[in-house]
């Protein structure tokens, strides 16, 4: 019998960081997955990042995961959105080759020291009591392990639907479902529940004419990673469009034949990837819907069709696909569809995505309620380095809310739940000048390092880049700018000329006025990536003190711990709504109590009394 530290079962996004980083600890691992060739599949859109998103892929890089390499490795178009905003919401996004990404995340995996590959299908788990022990394959054969991770994506009892009649049984097109893992599962006492998602019609766009519609070019080489430089590849342009009237009145006259209008989808969908029924539906008022033509690779001419997510028949699909300006005379190359799938409530989960009651099992991905690449991968990480800690009986890693966008994802799930699939957005985060696209490696380098999650070449080559940036920030506040090299600068700026040498820093304070151009007119060169991160730090240095004040004086309710097993049904002090909640949730620390719906500052209040005590006695 083959016996491991960590079984991880998917080979999605949340399964190829939850394995990387559990080899990365230095455990026996072997990644489970029914096909070996879909290991890092773009299921849906071809791209990485976005709003909050981007930064998270950041942070996976920074811990050691293979998102941004892979990315970099994959990339055809890269863009940094929201530039006009503060940094707080700046959001590095990449178009990607989809079959180069895939490539690259599975020859990522397979350079990884101590990790296993096994094509099959889980069917159950194997159990010692409420502990789990390892796995049953479909085949009858069975694999023991001191801990699982499940990253099963939409796999599980996951069902297609195109148009209103029977649905397929599949947990992506052309792939089969997960019936017995989800069974398996329940049969223990886990709640499971019904989710939705989608993805659009998919066209050949040599069949569109782009030379009609709104071009849409990158921002030049960038990157992901901290850690590795990767080719850059050649770049390919989106393009927009718009969906309007004439297709509005198609999609309403066909609604009864919509899986999700029809009656075919009990599961609920996310609220910020709608359908294009639901957009319909949703917002009769609004006169057009936007619709991005994004390429789906460099070795092929089809094209991704942003934002016609559907579910409707095929040929319904085609009839309003060629109601698109641009798109009359256009080829459907794969026709769009809903994807229904059982999650498991994560409110059932701890800080460490381990499963509440089920001791070496771990939770990660859309499994636990939520949408979206970036939101699996960073869970994976998650899950990953807490189940190897596990199997080397060692406490478990919680990222907090003030560390990482990873942090506040998890917490809102196990605190706050899911009605629906959860995405994350910088509105999220209470901290989010502290948290950063640019300052991910600075954030969370310490930790990696402490966990050897980075090899000795990753670390030499982070340590390289923090002292660049330090050193360019001691630069900024050292460097005297003569008003001739200054003026230029300013006065396009629409600022005040100066009229004696002023400090570098002094200057960049001033709207409009970089670093990079200040230090270089003055004869220093320094390089624009590098010094991002020291002009934020100048021009947010009040914000970030108050910010990172704020942090500090929460973090006692943090560290504030709550036994698991207090009573809280016996706490009378505490409203009966909140014992409820509380009794069901079960926080690790006060913030989390604090986080609850319905707890109220008195409730706390009682909470920490009641602790104290019990904890003297």
């Amino acid at each position: 019998m083959l016996d491991f530290d960590v079984i991880v079962i998917g080979g999605g996004h949340a399964g190829a960081e939850a394995a990387t980083m559990a080899a990365r600890s230095g455990v026996r691992t072997l990644l489970v997955t029914q096909q070996l060739e879909s290991i890092g599949q773009m299921s849906c859109n071809p791209a990485i990042g976005g709003i909050a998103k981007g930064t998270v892929a950041r942070e996976v890089d920074a811990l050691g995961g293979i998102m941004g390499r892979a990315t970099d490795r994959a990339c055809i178009q890269f863009r940094l959105l929201n530039r006009s905003k503060g940094p707080a919401v700046w959001s590095p996004r990449a178009q990607c080759d989809r079959a180069l990404y895939r490539r690259a995340v599975r020859s990522l995996l397979e350079r990884q020291l101590g990790l296993h590959f096994l094509q099959g299908t889980v069917a159950s788990l194997t159990w010692e009591g409420t502990r789990v022990t390892g796995i049953v394959l479909t085949d009858g054969s069975r694999i023991t392990s001191r801990a699982t991770v499940i990253t099963a994506g939409t796999f599980l009892r996951g069902s297609i639907h195109v148009g209103s009649d029977r649905p397929v049984p599949a947990g992506r097109a052309g792939e089969p479902p997960s019936v017995e893992l989800s069974q398996a599962i329940q049969s223990q006492g886990l709640t499971a529940k019904r989710f939705k998602t989608g993805t659009p019609p998919r066209i050949d766009g040599r069949t569109a004419e782009l030379q009609r519609l709104i071009r849409q070019d990158g921002e030049g080489p960038s990157r992901f990673s901290f850690h590795e430089v990767a080719a850059q590849l050649p770049q390919l342009p989106c393009y927009l469009t718009y969906a309007g009237a004439e297709v509005k009145e198609v999609i309403q006259r066909h609604l009864s034949e919509s899986a999700l209008y029809g009656g075919a989808i009990s599961g609920r969908g996310p609220r910020y990837c709608p359908s294009v029924e639901d957009k319909i539906v949703k917002f009769p008022m609004a006169e057009r819907h936007q619709v991005f033509l994004e390429p789906e690779g460099l070795d092929t001419s089809e094209m991704y069709v942003n934002g016609l997510s559907t579910s409707l028949p095929a040929t319904v699909q085609l009839e309003f696909l060629r109601l698109v300006p641009g798109l009359e005379r256009v080829h459907m190359t794969r026709a769009g569809y809903a994807i229904e799938y059982d999650y498991f409530p994560p409110t059932q989960l701890d800080s460490g995505l381990a499963v509440r009651g089920m001791p070496g099992l771990f939770l990660a991905g859309q499994i636990n309620g939520t949408t979206g690449y970036e939101e699996a991968a960073g869970q994976g990480v998650v899950a990953g380095i807490n189940s190897a800690l596990y199997a080397k009986d060692m406490e478990q890693v919680r990222l907090g809310r003030d560390q990482a966008f990873i942090g506040v994802l998890i917490d809102d799930l196990i605190t706050r739940g899911v009605d629906e699939p959860y995405r994350l957005f910088t509105s999220r985060a209470e901290y989010r000048l502290l948290l950063r696209q640019e300052n991910a490696l600075r954030r969370l380098r310490p930790l990696a390092e402490k966990l050897g999650l980075l090899s000795d070449e990753e670390l030499r080559l982070s340590d390289v880049r923090l002292r660049e940036e330090d050193s360019v920030l001691n630069l900024a506040r050292s460097t005297a700018v003569e008003p001739r090299h200054a003026n230029p600068i300013l006065r396009a700026a629409g600022g005040k000329e100066i009229s004696e040498p002023t400090r570098a820093h002094q200057l960049v304070k001033r709207p409009g006025v970089g670093l990079e151009p200040i230090l270089s007119a003055q004869g220093l060169e320094v390089q624009e990536s590098t010094a991002e991160w020291a002009e934020i730090e100048i021009k947010y240095e009040g914000y970030l003190a108050r910010e990172r004040e704020l942090a500090s004086e929460l973090s006692g309710m943090e560290d504030f711990e709550i036994p698991e097993s207090t009573a809280y049904g016996t706490i009378n002090a505490i409203s009966f709504e909140a014992r409820e909640k509380l009794a069901a949730l079960r926080p690790a620390t006060l913030g989390q109590a604090a986080r609850v719906p319905g707890v109220s500052p008195s409730d706390l209040q009682s909470l920490v009394t009641s602790v104290t005590r019990s904890t003297r006695r």
